[in-house]
């Protein structure tokens, strides 16, 4: 009777060896895709806007074999190097263009869309308090408004945790981002509103 079976088992074994081989793939090609996607967010803070651009690209490249390499069954191992690489593209968007790119623009998967919009509140961050040590308050609530727009609309899909892991957190963490950054910039607001009557005062004075 076992050796009815044999045959059966030892495809069964090549399909699983295929899978353990392609996860392996992805798993190495997303360490590389990711590295990439963090050099671009690195140079987009430093304003190098060329060193990003090509670091995008070639994570794009990658991540793009990989998900001809996942088919249907890996798909789940591709989500955190696409939201990574949605984070990057968020935000080099938006400060370039002041835009979001679309789900359709970047051609991921629904669920990366939405982590890496979240993920990318948090570099925003990082860009208003650079604007405001910059004396560019102006620019710094620009972003402030990009940074709540995201908020309130990526908001309703806390209540998907279960199917989008992860994703309470990331909206819990934004709020706080948001708060800690409408804090600091009212009382920037004051600041130059007093640093103003002082001014005002002293030509009256002159």
């Amino acid at each position: 009777m076992g050796n009815d079976i044999r045959g059966s088992l030892e495809l069964a074994m090549e399909h699983l060896k295929s899978i353990e081989e392609r996860r392996e793939r992805i798993i190495k090609g997303s360490r590389d895709a990711l590295m990439l996607c963090s050099k671009s967010i690195v140079s987009i803070h430093a304003n190098r806007v060329s060193d990003a651009l090509e670091y995008l690209s070639k994570a794009k490249s990658i991540i793009e074999e990989l998900k001809q390499v996942a088919e249907d069954d890996l798909q789940s191992y591709i989500i955190p190097v696409e939201a990574e690489l949605v984070e990057a593209q968020a935000l080099y968007s938006i400060l370039t263009e002041y835009s979001i790119p679309s789900l359709d623009e970047l051609n991921v998967n629904a669920r990366s869309y939405i982590l890496g919009l979240l993920d990318c509140i948090g570099e925003l961050k990082r860009q208003v308090y650079d604007k405001v040590r910059e004396g560019n308050s102006m620019e710094a609530f620009k972003l402030f408004e990009v940074m709540e727009y995201l908020y309130s609309s990526l908001l309703q899909f806390a209540m998907y945790d279960n199917i989008l892991h992860g994703v309470r957190k990331k909206v819990d963490v934004a709020r706080v981002l948001v708060e800690d950054v409408r804090a600091m910039l009212t009382e920037e607001a004051r600041r130059q509103a007093i640093i103003e009557s002082i001014d005002s005062i002293r030509r009256v004075k002159e």
